[in-house]
């Protein structure tokens, strides 16, 4: 809330209800299910007040986003949370979270080297799941 008042955004009660509805979200989460559960919970804040605060979350660092190669962007809050990357079932869709092993110690002196300016990173893998496999004899 700091960040908004600093940046010169109103700090308004629809603003107040999603940035609590952020930081009560467990896992990742996307703009239309934070807006469907605003909705479903009966909280006066409108979708375009989703998705705008959303925007000034993820300018002001308090959320990242994560690119899992859908269509939808999806996010998570930052706040407390450990480094760390992401695999994903290509059946079932399921997450798995795994640490962050400073694999960036490797890549970014290499990088950096290239005169390349590094804003972040993420490591995504793709593959089937212990559960889907048992399902389809994998």
């Amino acid at each position: 809330m700091r960040y908004l008042t600093k940046a010169g955004r109103r700090v308004s009660h629809g603003r107040e209800i999603v940035f609590d509805q952020v930081m009560r979200a467990h896992g990742h989460f996307t703009a239309e299910e934070l807006a469907r559960g605003c909705l479903e919970k009966k909280l006066k804040v409108s979708r375009p007040t989703v998705y705008r605060v959303l925007y000034d979350l993820l300018e002001a660092g308090v959320i990242r986003e994560t690119a899992f190669g859908d269509k939808h962007r999806h996010f998570e809050h930052v706040y407390d949370e450990k480094p760390h990357h992401h695999a994903q079932c290509i059946r079932c869709h399921r997450f798995i979270e795994f640490p962050d092993r400073k694999e960036d110690e490797v890549y970014h002196p290499y990088l950096e080297k290239q005169g390349f300016k590094i804003l972040g990173h993420e490591m995504h893998f793709y593959g089937v799941c212990r559960k889907c496999q048992d399902k389809e004899g994998l």
